[in-house]
């Protein structure tokens, strides 16, 4: 979802909900919070709402990307033990990257496809050289 003016900010909504959703069904589904469980139904079943497609509606905002940084703060809680570190260590402890260093990559992978010819796009309607 895109608006007219080209924000993307009910796409983000929308994507956070839904991962929202997704996780309380977990977190009140499941007995054992084990860092295996809860990481693969995390990357399973949540994080594909997250970035599904984030090459085309890529958040800018803070706003944005803080609101969907928050599912994966939220969902990292829910793996035992972890409640009292802070997000980054976290992220370090469960084997994690955080979102935007995701879309990062993500973006970064997508650009060498594209000058490496797995596109039949012209790559320099986009770079120069």
């Amino acid at each position: 979802m895109v608006s007219d003016n080209l924000k993307c900010d009910k796409h983000c909504s929308e994507a956070v909900i839904k991962a929202n959703k997704i996780l309380d069904i977990i977190k009140h589904n499941f007995a054992a919070n084990s860092k295996e469980i809860i990481i693969s139904l995390y990357k399973s079943l949540v994080r594909l709402y997250l970035e599904y497609c984030c090459q085309v509606w890529r958040p800018h905002y803070n706003k944005d990307i803080k609101l969907l940084e928050g599912v994966q703060r939220r969902a990292t809680r829910l793996v035992s033990g972890t409640k009292s570190l802070c997000y980054a260590n976290r992220l370090k402890n469960l084997g994690l990257t955080s979102l935007e260093n995701r879309r990062i990559r993500s973006d970064l992978i997508e650009t060498y496809k594209i000058i490496s010819g797995y596109y039949n796009i012209d790559a320099n309607l986009f770079f120069s050289s």
